[in-house]
């Protein structure tokens, strides 16, 4: 028996529940493979699909799946210059299906992200009609406080080198939550809610995805 993996089925079904309580939809599966199949069944061919900086999405290779089935996105990598990609993240913000990971997942359904320039969480907030959230069960924890100090521990320092920025983290490995143009931690938002009725659906995934 995978004890580990039974562990995350108790614990996600937990989870499950107070994200339905949150008017939020909640799925769990076991695998990627798993979780790619869910992602793709919750997009219309005729959707457009728009994104955040996402390491998870990335690891599952949804992008390329996308490409693949012709379903229209935006993808801001593929811009030319600097403006055209400030441009292209602006427009994921009005896309039909937005994609995203979570920072963080609370055992009560709540949702917790921290953003450096903020277009992620202001999609999560308000525009693309679906969010899907794909989060590793590697990203729950018990409560918020908790939640803020596990992003800052685990996910601040690699997502500077990913995002090739130079946060003192960067150098320190702890987070300082400095005020510098650089910092990762701009916007810290809490997600309790969801507005409409299951415009957020969080799919958790008994791997270890993201950091």
């Amino acid at each position: 028996m995978d004890f580990e993996r039974e562990g995350y089925k108790v614990k996600s079904s937990t989870i499950i529940k107070n994200l339905q309580k949150r008017f939020m939809e909640g799925y769990y599966v076991d695998t990627k493979e798993e979780a790619i199949e869910k992602v793709m069944s919750l997009i219309k061919q005729e959707d457009i699909v728009g994104w955040g900086g996402t390491y998870t999405i990335d690891e599952l290779g949804i992008k390329k799946l996308l490409e693949e089935k012709n379903i229209s996105v935006i993808d801001r990598d593929k811009a030319k210059s600097p403006e055209e990609r400030v441009k292209l993240m602006k427009q994921a913000l009005t896309s039909d299906v937005f994609l995203m990971s979570a920072n963080a997942v609370t055992m009560d359904g709540e949702l917790v992200n921290i953003d450096g320039n903020g277009n992620r969480v202001a999609a999560l907030c308000y525009g693309p009609d679906s969010i899907i959230v794909v989060a590793g069960m590697n990203k729950v924890v018990t409560e918020l406080d908790m939640a803020v100090r596990k992003i800052r521990l685990d996910a601040t320092v690699p997502n500077a080198f990913r995002t090739n920025t130079q946060p003192p983290c960067r150098i320190t490995g702890k987070c300082s939550e400095c005020t510098m143009q650089d910092t990762l931690c701009g916007q810290i938002v809490i997600t309790r809610m969801c507005k409409p009725k299951n415009r957020i659906k969080v799919i958790l995934v008994g791997e270890h995805l993201g950091f």
